[in-house]
């Protein structure tokens, strides 16, 4: 058994109390087992925190990383027509190489700024390259290959063959479901429904439960998306899910900014959760998510940054505050305070990946995914008597993460990520988009 100890840290704990500890926490192998003053004094490691803030990781509950390879490509268009004129034909374009040095860079980017696990979706072929990135960066990780076997202008290297589509979603879940000790966990990825068949998406409803895996999808992020969706199936996204038997507990909704009442009702009813990326909402100009009505019913809601080509980054504390800035200007400057959008961050994003009872949060017997914010500087001062909740949510920034612990394991340190060799990444990245564009 391997212990450390995080001594003298101002504990953020995002428990059901939001408990605020000065004192320390120990860790045997990847579990918390004490927090407080007092933790036993002998261990095989001593972090010394010198009164930094401790939180638990950030939970991203929608991400691509298979597109932070095109950051910076695909600005100022709406949802449509940026899939069709840039991120289909760049995902189409895709090899081994760039998917790989792509989720890479995503990595270091979410693990540089706090966040200890990702639900992902990556792009129809070469998934087990970003597992593999996945595996060496040390994140917590949600993930599978997207599902597209319908719909018009799709690049040819992106359509598939319904059986084809299900079978290589299979055989990723069995090779990399449960990897790395259970930090790897498979995800079913159906696009949206105007990518997929009824009866891929069927397909996919039994071999969820099948498995006991998520279902990841985007839904109702357009207006347009859900006009097209009404003409060719009927009706709208989430009552069509629903008609199908998608709409279980163990599906995840990306975006859900265009809902009626009666998809609200079955969201609710049904136990499916929703995940909200302002940066994207915004930049594409989708719409802004009815969070507080939702929030308030009871479902489940955490935050994503999607992906780099639509926000242009992967920054929480961005996703934060724009979070909560947004609904500010729909609904006052009560609505979404600094403690709700940081439990957003964090436990409330373990609850929409069914992960409440293990992370998200700093008590005993869990497992041991914590940051530590050294909040020492210009732009986080005064510090007298402070709110600890605004000053993480309104002033802090990525760049005063100093320590990421993911399942027990240090990945960054001094700012520094450990797992990751950044010179490689980057100049790996850079290749890789090169070969990438003279392929497209």
């Amino acid at each position: 058994m391997t212990t450390t100890i995080i001594r003298n840290a101002i504990i953020m704990t995002m428990n059901p109390a939001d408990e605020i500890i000065h004192g320390d926490v120990r860790i045997e192998d990847n579990r918390i087992t004490h927090i407080g003053p007092g933790a036993p004094s002998e261990a095989d490691r001593v972090i010394e925190a010198g009164g930094k803030v401790l939180l638990p990781g950030f939970v991203q509950t929608h991400i691509h990383l298979c597109q932070t390879l095109f950051r910076g490509r695909a600005d100022d268009l709406e949802l449509i027509d940026w899939l069709k004129q840039k991120i289909w034909p760049l995902e189409a374009a895709h090899d081994e190489e760039s998917v790989y040095y792509s989720a890479l860079l995503g990595l270091g980017e979410l693990i540089r700024s706090g966040t200890t696990t990702i639900l992902d979706m990556e792009t129809v072929h070469h998934t087990s390259m970003a597992f593999q990135a996945i595996e060496e960066s040390g994140i917590r990780a949600f993930s599978g290959k997207v599902m597209m076997d319908h719909g018009d202008e799709v690049p040819l290297a992106l359509q598939e063959d319904t059986d084809r589509s299900l079978r290589e979603s299979v055989d990723l879940l069995q090779v990399w479901d449960g990897a790395a000790g259970g930090r790897i966990r498979y995800a079913f990825c159906p696009r949206f429904v105007v990518s997929c068949t009824e009866r891929l998406l069927t397909e996919v409803r039994d071999l969820a439960e099948h498995y006991g895996v998520l279902v990841h999808t985007h839904a109702s992020e357009n207006r347009g998306e859900i006009a097209m969706v009404e003409a060719e199936r009927g009706m709208r996204n989430v009552i069509y899910l629903d008609h199908i038997g998608l709409a279980r507990p163990n599906l995840v909704l990306a975006h859900s900014i265009w809902l009626d009442d009666e998809e609200k009702r079955i969201i609710r009813e049904r136990g499916v959760k929703v995940t909200h990326c302002p940066g994207s909402n915004l930049k594409l100009a989708s719409g802004i998510a009815e969070v507080p009505e939702l929030m308030r019913s009871g479902i489940p809601v955490g935050l994503g940054a999607d992906g780099a080509p639509c926000n242009n980054n992967l920054d929480m504390f961005q996703e934060m505050r724009l979070s909560a800035y947004m609904q500010k200007v729909e609904h006052g400057p009560t609505v979404m305070n600094a403690r709700t959008v940081l439990r957003m961050a964090t436990i409330g994003g373990a609850e929409v990946l069914g992960m409440e009872r293990k992370i998200g949060s700093i008590e005993t017997g869990k497992l041991a995914d914590l940051i530590l914010l050294d909040l020492e500087d210009y732009h986080v001062y005064p510090s007298f008597d402070t709110d600890w909740f605004s000053r993480v949510v309104y002033a802090a920034t990525r760049g005063d993460v100093e320590m990421v612990m993911i399942d027990g394991h240090v990945v960054m340190e001094g700012r520094q990520v450990l797992t990751l060799d950044k010179p490689r990444v980057l100049d790996g990245a850079n290749r890789a988009l090169q070969k990438l564009l003279r392929r497209l």
